[in-house]
């Protein structure tokens, strides 16, 4: 049995139900109805201008059951759980906890009655530490020496190390993702909401957090999961109810269905087929000649003697665990970081000290995994976050002044041709779901018509109906003779885009290998550093 950590669970007002694990023995084979809700909401409604996001929404989670909430982006899975956990109040309908309702007026509302969640988007602060952030989230925190020790033993226990002291401005997207899961463990919730929470983590990663929600769950915890990764909620849900624009539209045991079956469920007909057809290699593009920056601070990655090349036509995908320099190899190639001359080039103009917006107009474009915060800006509209990247190649600011109609043109076709699910241009970032805000930010870039085009994470919370769209834009502006390099944790995505495939490993680069010849084994060994770090050059 996991841990219990009573003393922090002492900030509630309520009691615990009784018997906790006892009530979630009966889940073994799916729901049982039998037993009374943990949650259940009655004909829950929420309406924005234009836009309802919510509608007669119905159902209920058990102790013990991991419960998965799918549908698109937009159909209405964030506002759900924004209500429950008191972000958002509903229109209309119930909501009720243990039996007794459930009208939380703010989030410390919520968390004294026994809800935790782990948001998509990190809500961290980057300058203070991993014991300071989360005791921000406690309304009576122990005293700083004995929070951080009871960080490091929950973290140690539940396979997600954590050092209390670190700044969140070091740590890695997967790390950050672990500050928050732990943060909702130490409130020993009755439920939890998990949002996309294994996005940035390793398979590796995944696993030990799916061990650590079985305790959760066995323990009688209900906990309601999003995500859009379909095999992992095959794997690891008893339950799921979908969503389709705004609606309840099915409910099913998701271990007696395919993903491709599950994906029809949610998109409401069948899933397109990735169009990989039509594409050769053509002249280099890109040549990373013995790249070598050192960390950006004191726990980043160095890059060690990078060497590549990328030709037209080709999609280079790069793999490897969260930390080992993927940030910052993207950050020397959108120019971030400088490096000296003679390692970067361009269709054989040097850019090594170029700077972003230089580079942008010569044609190297980048697409960071930090969406909201570093690919976009959450107060600006989508019009104004246009302007951050699209400006040189798209002729968005003429002598200085801004051409803002150029500008809400562009946006409009972005939000058509990625079908971005919002009322209009002038919708403020952070009012996207996050796979919308993503489609949105490869929209931007690829629509520029880039010569080479970088992406880190490109489907990172993004729907299956979605990231297929996704990935079948980067498949075609590579048809269309452009370069293309991505870089994702996640192995699958890399196997079905990727021409050549190479991995990170501390900040080396490993020889690229062709992706049809490549087995698991082989594509581990290579995360792993087991293979030798010198780079052919194709």
């Amino acid at each position: 049995m996991a841990r219990r950590y009573p003393s922090l669970s002492k900030q509630r007002n309520c009691p615990k139900p009784v018997c906790r694990a006892r009530q979630g023995k009966a889940l073994t084979g799916g729901t049982n109805l039998a037993v009374a809700a943990v949650f259940r909401t009655e004909g829950i409604g929420k309406s924005y201008p234009g836009v309802r996001a919510n509608d007669d929404v119905s159902f209920q989670v058990a102790p013990g059951e991991i419960h998965a909430l799918l549908g698109e982006n937009g159909a209405g899975k964030s506002t759900l759980v924004k209500m429950i956990y008191g972000l958002v109040r509903p229109d209309d309908g119930r909501m009720f906890l243990n039996g007794a309702p459930h009208e939380p007026a703010d989030p410390r509302a919520a968390r004294a009655a026994g809800v935790a969640m782990v948001f998509q988007h990190f809500s961290l602060f980057d300058a203070l530490t991993v014991a300071e952030n989360i005791a921000l989230g406690m309304e009576n925190p122990p005293p700083r020496r004995e929070l951080a020790a009871r960080i490091t033993q929950v973290s140690n226990d539940f396979g997600l190390p954590l050092n209390p002291a670190r700044r969140i401005v070091t740590l890695s997207a997967g790390e950050r993702q672990r500050v928050e899961i732990v943060r909702c463990l130490l409130q020993d919730p009755r439920l939890l909401i998990m949002d996309e929470p294994t996005s940035v983590l390793t398979p590796q990663e995944a696993e030990l957090l799916f061990h650590t929600l079985r305790k959760l769950a066995d323990q009688g915890t209900a906990i309601l999961y999003i995500s859009h990764k379909l095999e992992e909620i095959r794997s690891h849900c008893d339950r799921a109810t979908i969503l389709r624009l705004g609606r309840v539209v099915d409910s099913c045991d998701p271990r007696a269905h395919s993903a491709r079956q599950l994906a029809a469920m949610m998109v409401g007909g069948e899933m397109r087929v990735i169009d990989r057809s039509g594409r050769q290699a053509g002249r280099v593009l890109l040549d990373i000649d013995d790249l070598s920056l050192p960390a950006p601070n004191a726990e980043g990655t160095a890059l060690k003697s990078l060497s590549l090349t990328l030709r037209a036509g080709e999609i280079l995908g790069i793999g490897g665990v969260a930390g080992n320099g993927q940030e910052e190899l993207l950050a020397a190639l959108s120019g971030e970081m400088r490096s000296r001359p003679g390692t970067i080039a361009l269709e054989d103009r040097d850019l090594s000290a170029a700077a972003p917006q230089a580079r942008r107009a010569a044609g190297l474009l980048s697409a960071p995994e930090d969406r909201l915060g570093h690919a976009a800006v959450p107060d600006f509209s989508l019009t104004e976050n246009t302007l951050l990247t699209a400006g040189p190649r798209r002729q968005l600011v003429r002598n200085g002044l801004i051409d803002r109609d150029a500008a809400r043109d562009y946006a409009r076709q972005v939000i058509r041709d990625f079908d971005v699910r919002t009322p209009g241009p002038g919708t403020a970032a952070r009012a996207l779901s996050g796979g919308n805000l993503q489609k949105f930010v490869i929209g931007r870039e690829v629509l520029q018509n880039p010569v080479v085009l970088v992406v880190n994470q490109p489907t990172w919370g993004v729907d299956a109906g979605a990231a297929a769209a996704v990935r079948q834009s980067l498949l075609d502006l590579a048809r269309s003779g452009a370069g293309v390099i991505v870089i994702s944790q996640d192995l699958d995505e890399l196997m079905e885009l990727s021409d050549r495939f190479c991995a990170l490993n501390a900040g080396r680069l490993s020889d690229s290998r062709p992706t049809r010849d490549l087995s698991i084994d082989e594509i581990g060994l290579m995360l792993g550093g087991a293979h030798g770090m010198k780079v052919a050059h194709l």
